[in-house]
């Protein structure tokens, strides 16, 4: 006579389940079988039952617990599999070690710099969609995503102040990202903005409904909002989404003759827009370095500078930067812009780090004459093979410090991965800069350095003085 079949062993606790006796997870409520009904979620540290009214204050607060999801036993792989699974034959076994050690390794450098978590994830959707069902005097108003710049502009050349004040008040993260609406209502419109914002993270910052990270984290934003809103600072672009984007100009937009525009790369968002320490290493010390720059060595021409963050760039080294995918993304936001400013303008890009792959992979679709200057740095490769691959009018420039990292990353292409010939490279046909007194990856915008100076020679056509790598700088 066989033996009864063993009792199933118990089911180990989920993770941050609470054990009791004999190891067994406590019951789980009527939804998740039998047992006392699950406890109520709490809003400021008191119980709220299913079914009682939240005070308004209190309902985007509620965080809902994650669904517990129950362990899944797992399932024999089928046998042509098996030589690839650690144990079995061949050099499968081999293989499997040797990713999960890239990976490892992958990870443990990157930290999981990838995700992005902090911001509203849909406060400018919900703008646009209400923008999208509203109509002006019985009309369809120019849609935010497709609308040329110049469709933009007319609709609003038809609108008096007070309406046009108007629009921006209500719907701010439309308007203050709208590519084609004049620049000062832009800036209106986000100032508004950025004080919703900040006023929402202020609140946030001291709720007894986040945790201790989550109210340090609140704080942090409505900080960097507080300081976009000083001093009369003219921010183009503001959403607070995701890590957040921003652009901010330097100098008069309006009556600029010459633009220079800033292209950051890994690790840009709303908090690293600016920086305490290492200034000149974020997008707006860079921008304000490269504009003191150019005043000081022009002081009467009409300039102006942005500070671009305005697109989602990598969180950090690995994979999102070891593909060109954010880069294609965030091309068409570069192209809107440009297309926003008036013909017959100079304008230079100056594309930093992974920056730069974005840069070539927009240089293509340029008009011819719409910028005259690409100047990369610290860069990985902008997704071409050679300088005449961007087929873009634009003369372009090369610069790399040699302490910078960067020098060390395979620059290739395959599958998919890498982004092309080294642009400092001799092959490749861009203009190598001298970069003296630059240091490292970040260093490049730095007041004092070669780099900077060059950079803001380029801005100016001022090109006779930019100084090569393989010429001593000039008296």
């Amino acid at each position: 006579m066989s033996a009864p079949p063993a009792p199933p062993l118990p089911r180990p606790p989920l993770a941050g389940e609470p054990r009791r006796a004999g190891g067994l997870p406590p019951p789980r409520g009527p939804r998740h079988g039998t047992g006392p009904a699950a406890p109520a979620e709490s809003v400021g540290g008191r119980p709220v039952r299913a079914g009682t009214p939240l005070p308004a204050q209190a309902v985007t607060a509620v965080v809902l617990p994650r669904p517990r999801v129950e362990p899944v036993p797992p399932r024999a792989a089928p046998p042509a599999a098996r030589a690839f699974l650690p144990g079995g034959e061949g050099l499968g076994s081999v293989r499997v070690l040797v990713a999960l050690a890239v990976a490892f390794v992958l990870l443990a450098t990157t930290g999981w710099t990838a995700v992005r978590p902090h911001g509203p994830r849909d406060a400018r959707t919900a703008a646009v969609d209400a923008w999208r069902r509203a109509t002006f005097a019985g009309h369809r108003m120019p849609d935010p995503d497709s609308a040329p710049p110049g469709v933009v502009a007319r609709f609003f050349a038809t609108l008096t102040r007070p309406q046009a004040l108007g629009l921006a008040r209500r719907y701010a993260l439309v308007v203050g990202n709208l590519d084609g609406a004049p620049v000062a209502l832009r800036y209106q419109a986000n100032r508004y903005a950025l004080s919703t914002a900040r006023d929402r993270e202020r609140a946030r910052s001291s709720s007894s409904v986040l945790s201790p990270a989550g109210r340090e984290e609140a704080g942090r934003l409505a900080n960097r909002y507080a300081s976009l809103l000083r001093g009369g600072r003219q921010i183009l672009a503001f959403d607070p989404a995701g890590g957040g984007r921003a652009a901010e100009v330097l100098g008069d937009l309006a009556t600029a003759s010459r633009v220079a525009v800033v292209v950051p790369g890994v690790g840009t968002d709303i908090l690293t827009f600016e920086r305490t320490y290492g200034r000149y290493s974020a997008p707006a010390g860079m921008a304000r370095a490269l504009y003191r720059r150019e005043r000081a060595l022009a002081p009467a021409a009409r300039v102006a500078v942005i500070a671009w963050a305005d697109w989602t760039a990598p969180g950090g080294i690995g994979l999102d930067a070891s593909n060109a995918e954010l880069a294609e993304r965030g091309a068409p936001r570069l192209l809107r812009l440009l297309a926003a400013l008036p013909r017959g303008l100079h304008v230079a890009l100056f594309c930093h780090s992974y920056g730069s792959v974005l840069c070539g992979v927009a240089a293509p679709r340029l008009r011819p004459g719409q910028v005259t200057d690409i100047a990369v740095s610290g860069s990985p490769g902008m997704h071409v093979g050679r300088a005449s691959d961007l087929h873009t009018s634009a003369r372009v420039w090369a610069a790399r410090d040699d302490g910078d990292w960067i020098a060390d990353v395979p620059h290739i292409e395959f599958a998919g991965l890498g982004h092309g010939t080294d642009p400092v490279a001799e092959g490749f046909g861009a203009t190598v800069v001298r970069t003296g007194r630059a240091e490292g990856h970040a260093g490049y915008f730095v007041p004092g350095t070669a780099s900077l100076a060059n950079f803001a020679r380029i801005a100016l056509a001022r090109y006779s003085s930019v100084t090569l790598a393989d010429e001593r700088p000039s008296a």
